[in-house]
């Protein structure tokens, strides 16, 4: 594989993504309001209740959580613990959630979007390799979305560490386990949700549908993410964490390379259903 033509691809797409206010604006929203202004306005709600009964009452059914996650919650007031619970705890989906539709959104458009544009038949006979077309769109889908979660995790760490911070004994996010989330457990879901959404937009006639089949791949990985990224969260073992992290990027790699194999030029570039 020639990597600087891969790149080629991928400064290309992104290139073309930049200019796009289509794709821009709604996914700019999209992580605005998954990261700071639904959890700031919860946050705030919650602060200005202060102790009535319905927080107490909230705070009350932290008991629910696991022996571990009850250990690690801070704050002397059922208002400071239960708005730390909430930063800690319950936004963790937005941190699988974001990333995959992005990336999803913009994976289903690239490989059938060559041919709606009228720019298949330019890379069909570009010196370019199908694998190298194939990761380099697969990259040009997978940085915006990362990068978007990460910019996304920076804002809605100053926002809580500034809302909750003060009542809990200052800066305390991210955690450990919140770390490990975002760079162990999303990449290689991500990557994986990914290298499956390429496949079927080279597959398919149109964007539309695309985008209709490829959420049919991401919803299972959204739930499967959701499930391991809580587990990690609310005390699973740093072991079992480490080790299932590990298989998901095993996964991730062996998907790549089959995708790499199997697809082929008329296929990718939507030539030949």
């Amino acid at each position: 594989m020639n990597y600087r033509r891969m790149l080629v691809v991928t400064r290309t797409d992104l290139r073309q993504l930049l200019t796009s206010k289509d794709f821009l604006i709604p996914l700019g929203v999209l992580a605005a309001l998954f990261f700071l202004i639904l959890p700031g306005l919860m946050l705030l709600a919650i602060g200005w209740l202060g102790e009535v009964g319905t927080v107490s009452r909230i705070s009350a059914t932290l008991d629910v959580l696991p022996e571990k996650a009850q250990a690690a919650l801070r704050g002397d007031t059922p208002s400071a613990r239960t708005e730390y619970a909430l930063a800690v705890y319950l936004f963790a989906p937005l941190a699988v959630i974001v990333p995959l539709t992005i990336s999803t959104a913009i994976g289903a458009a690239t490989m059938v979007g060559e041919r709606e544009r009228g720019t298949g038949e330019f890379l069909a006979h570009s010196p370019a390799g199908t694998d190298e077309i194939y990761v380099g769109k697969l990259l040009a889908s997978f940085l915006p979305g990362y990068a978007a979660t990460f910019l996304g995790f920076g804002v809605y760490s100053v926002l809580v560490n500034t809302v909750v911070g003060p009542k809990v004994g200052g800066w305390f996010f991210p955690t450990t386990d919140w770390w490990i989330l975002m760079l162990w457990f999303v990449p290689p879901f991500l990557i994986f949700a990914m290298t499956l959404v390429l496949r079927l937009s080279a597959r398919v006639k149109s964007t539309i549908a695309a985008q209709q089949a490829s959420g049919l791949v991401t919803l299972p990985m959204i739930v499967l993410a959701y499930t391991q990224s809580t587990g990690t969260l609310f005390g699973a073992s740093r072991t079992s964490t480490l080790l299932i992290g590990g298989i998901a990027w095993l996964a991730a790699m062996l998907s790549l390379v089959a995708g790499m194999r199997a697809v082929k030029r008329t296929r990718l570039l939507g030539v030949a259903i």
